[in-house]
């Protein structure tokens, strides 16, 4: 097959007179030219000249986004909320006591902390019941006693929740 072409190939270049092989070959080069304008460098040019239109955009973008990302890294703090206190911290711990099926049988504010009795809880969930209150409500453990009971994790515990000191 490959033979077949060749030798078509040099059948018609052979039947050529010189003036006919001069055209041709002057008509293939113009032909190649045109390709590479065509394919590589038109493409290429206006691409370059269409980012060089769009850079000083996408830079104010990246300034933009730059300050929104630096003003928002200093209000995560204050995005965080107001920790409750005194009457209104009493009222959240009940309620999620309450909502995590840990009703407390005593609750009371004592100071700036807010201590509340359990009996009988799951010790396993009630450490995952503190580490949702102390993300949610700023808070931090001041005191707390805690005595096993015969069922494996079960507890009594008397704890003391205080609104947590800015670090």
């Amino acid at each position: 097959m490959k033979q077949a072409i060749t030798d078509t190939g040099m059948e018609f270049w052979s039947a050529r007179t010189q003036r006919e092989k001069t055209i041709l070959m002057w008509g293939g080069a113009a032909l190649a030219i045109v390709i590479v304008y065509l394919v590589l460098w038109a493409p290429a040019y206006e691409g370059r000249a269409r980012l060089r239109e769009s850079l000083p955009r996408m830079q104010a973008q990246l300034a933009q986004m730059t300050a929104q990302a630096n003003e928002a890294r200093s209000l995560v703090g204050s995005a965080q909320g107001v920790t409750p206190t005194g009457g209104a911290l009493r009222d959240a711990l009940t309620k999620s006591l309450a909502d995590n099926n840990m009703p407390a049988t005593q609750v009371q504010v004592v100071g700036a902390a807010v201590q509340f009795q359990l009996k009988n809880v799951s010790f396993p969930e009630w450490t995952v019941w503190l580490d949702d209150v102390r993300k949610q409500y700023k808070v931090q453990v001041n005191e707390a006693h805690i005595t096993a009971q015969k069922p494996d994790g079960q507890v009594d515990l008397t704890a003391s929740l205080q609104p947590a000191q800015p670090q």
